[in-house]
C-alpha cells in the first residue's frame, strides 16, 4: 500500500519547517545547557583555587601566631609580659587554629561539587599551576561587537521557536483547502526482486481520494487565531531573551570593571597593612609599643589578605559570567 499526498497548498512544506525549527531548536537547548555546565565548572575551580590560598594564609598565620605566642610566653616568663598579652596572644592562636578546619571542609565539598558536574565520583580534583599565576583574569577586549549576541544558544532557540510558531500558522492555515492524496496498490506473485516490476506478476492501481475540509462552528478559524497566538507569544518571548542578553552582558562588563578597580585598592591597603604589622611588633619587641597594637595589625592584615583573595575570585568569575552571558566567550 504506497500513499502520498500533493502538497497544494504548502501545508507539509509549512509543517517541515516547523519540525526542523523546533528539532533546531532543542539543539540550541542541549548548548546552553553544556555553556552553563562549562561556566559551573569553571566557577566550581576557581572557588575552589581560592579556597586553597585561604586555607594557605590561615596556615601560615597560625604558624606566625605560634612564633609570637612563643615569644610572649618568654617574656611573660621573665616578667616582661603580663597574663593578659599572654591570653591574647593565645586568642589570636586559637582563633586562626578555628579556621583550618572550616576552610577543609569547604575545599572538599567543593571538589565534590566539581566530581558531581563532571559525572563521576566523590574525590579529589587535580590542580594545574599555582593559583598566584592562574588567578588574573584574562583581559577583556574594548569595543566588543553586539553581533556576539547572536551566538548565544538561548537567543537561537527563541529564534527558532518564533520560525515553527509561524510556521504552524502555514499548516493550520491550509486545512481550509482540500488535501489530493494518491494511493497506489502493488501486488505481486514473484518473490525475486528482478522479475517484481515485470508483468504479469505486479499490478498497480493508482486512486486518487479528495479530502474536503469541514466547517464547524469556527474551529479551523480558532485554530488559526490560536497559531497567531502562539506565535506572537514566541516573539515576545525572543524579544524578551535579546534583553536579557543585553542586560547579563552588561552586568558582568560593569562588574569585571568595577571588581578590578577594588582589587586595586585592597592590594594597596594588604601592603600598608604588612608593613604596620611588621613595624608593630619591632616595637613591641623593643618594649616601645603596646602588644595590643601589635595583635590589632596581625588581625587588621588577616582580614585584608582573605578579602583580596575574596575580591580577586570575583574578579575572575566576572570574566566567566562575561564568558556565557556571550554565549561561549569573545573569541
Amino acid at each position: 500500500m504506497l500513499s502520498f499526498e500533493i502538497d497544494l497548498w504548502g501545508r507539509l512544506r509549512r509543517a517541515t519547517e516547523a519540525a526542523r525549527a523546533n528539532l533546531l531548536s532543542a539543539e540550541e537547548n542541549r548548548t546552553a545547557v553544556v555553556t552553563t555546565l562549562v561556566s559551573d565548572v569553571a566557577i566550581a575551580y576557581s572557588t575552589l583555587r581560592e579556597l586553597n590560598y585561604e586555607l594557605e594564609i590561615s596556615k601560615r598565620t597560625h604558624d606566625t601566631r605560634r612564633t609570637s605566642l612563643q615569644l610572649v610566653q618568654a617574656r611573660q616568663g621573665g616578667g616582661v609580659a603580663t597574663l593578659l598579652d599572654l591570653r591574647q596572644s593565645e586568642q589570636l592562636v586559637f582563633t586562626a587554629a578555628e579556621t583550618i578546619p572550616a576552610l577543609q571542609q569547604q575545599v572538599e565539598q567543593t571538589e565534590n561539587q566539581i566530581t558531581l558536574l563532571l559525572g563521576k565520583n566523590p574525590g579529589e580534583v587535580i590542580r594545574q599551576g599555582q593559583f598566584n599565576e592562574d588567578l588574573f583574569s584574562p583581559e577583556v577586549p574594548a569595543g566588543l561587537p553586539s553581533t556576539l549576541l547572536e551566538r548565544r544558544p538561548d537567543l537561537r532557540a527563541a529564534e527558532q521557536n518564533l520560525i515553527a510558531a509561524n510556521a504552524e500558522i502555514g499548516v493550520v492555515r491550509a486545512a481550509y483547502f482540500p488535501q489530493l492524496s494518491l494511493s497506489g496498490i502493488l501486488g505481486g506473485q514473484s518473490a525475486q526482486l528482478s522479475s517484481l516490476f515485470s508483468a504479469p506478476h505486479t499490478a498497480w492501481s493508482f486512486v486518487p481520494q479528495i479530502t474536503q475540509p469541514i466547517f464547524t462552528v469556527g474551529r479551523l478559524r480558532s485554530n488559526v487565531r490560536l497559531a497567531e497566538a502562539q506565535r506572537d507569544s514566541a516573539l515576545v518571548q525572543y524579544q524578551k531573551a535579546i534583553q536579557i542578553a543585553f542586560t547579563e552582558v552588561s552586568n558582568a562588563l560593569i562588574a569585571h570593571q568595577r571588581v578590578r578597580e577594588s582589587r586595586v585598592q585592597q592590594e594597596a591597603l594588604v601592603v600598608a597593612l604588612e608593613d604596620r604589622k611588621q613595624l608593630a611588633y619591632t616595637r613591641y619587641a623593643g618594649g616601645v609599643d603596646t602588644q595590643l597594637n601589635a595583635l590589632d595589625a596581625d588581625r587588621d592584615l588577616l582580614r585584608a589578605e582573605l578579602d583580596l583573595r575574596q575580591i580577586k575570585l570575583n574578579e575572575l568569575l566576572s570574566v566567566v559570567q562575561l564568558y556565557k552571558a556571550l554565549g561561549g566567550g569573545w573569541q
